[in-house]
């Protein structure tokens, strides 16, 4: 697609446009968009009208601007994501219908936790993690596994970045950190008390697809629960999800 004069494509304006939406900014201007993706008012009224004309973006009867059903649509065509989820469902109902409190699904992507899935119950404890949020490699249970079983080219760029402590939990030593990851590869589970708020723990369990790690599932409980039984379930799941992944399609 043709460049801006900054050398910016119009595929990077338009992705720049689509991220200025999240859980806590679903609905816009185009003024507000502009701001947040730093585009010209002019440059960002073109895109936006393009996209609305497209289905990409809907806009309600005071003029501002939500994405739009039909970008939903398009990215759950064919997408990697949307088989994982659907096998791996079913077992995270029944993991939460016995622990109770928060299930989840994370994969890595561009180099963080990216979550498909959350079931929670609605006394649960408190939990950041939102579907389609995204959290730190170093600091969520679910991170942790992904990177433990990441390539060595992904585990040294997080390693030698500053690691920012999302909790006084947080392990931020690189050396400290490139411990525990061994000690993940080793058992296959990580137990991570208040590394993302304090008053919950993290425990979380690779999933493979053909002995590759493309996936982490976790459950959040209160920082003092017992990890036992939910460590055990966590694993029964994710090799129930493995089988699932294996097994052929059709």
């Amino acid at each position: 697609m043709a460049n801006s004069p900054s050398g910016e494509s119009v595929a990077e304006r338009i992705v720049r446009v689509l991220e200025t939406f999240d859980a806590d900014r679903s609905v816009q201007t185009v003024s507000q968009i502009a701001r947040r993706a730093e585009l010209p008012v002019s440059t960002a009224h073109r895109l936006v009208t393009e996209l609305v004309a497209t289905g990409l973006l809907d806009r309600d009867g005071d003029g501002r601007l939500h994405l739009g059903m039909h970008l939903w649509e398009v990215a759950q065509r064919g997408s990697r994501a949307l088989r994982l989820r659907q096998v791996a469902l079913p077992h995270m109902e029944r993991v939460q219908a016995r622990v109770g409190e928060h299930t989840q699904l994370a994969v890595l992507e561009q180099g963080e936790a990216l979550f498909l899935e959350r079931l929670s119950d609605p006394d649960a404890v408190s939990n950041i993690t939102r579907i389609a949020g995204r959290l730190p490699l170093h600091a969520s249970s679910s991170g942790l596994v992904l990177l433990a079983f990441a390539e060595e080219a992904v585990q040294e760029r997080v390693l030698s970045a500053p690691l920012e402590a999302v909790s006084a939990a947080t392990v931020t030593d690189p050396d400290d950190l490139r411990a525990m990851l061994a000690r993940i590869r080793r058992e296959g589970i990580v137990v991570a008390h208040g590394f993302v708020e304090p008053v919950s723990t993290g425990i979380a369990v690779p999933i493979r697809q053909r002995g590759r790690v493309i996936a982490a599932l976790s459950v959040i409980l209160p920082r003092d629960a017992p990890s036992a039984g939910a460590a055990d379930e966590l694993r029964r799941a994710a090799a129930a999800i493995a089988r699932g992944l294996d097994a052929p399609v059709g």
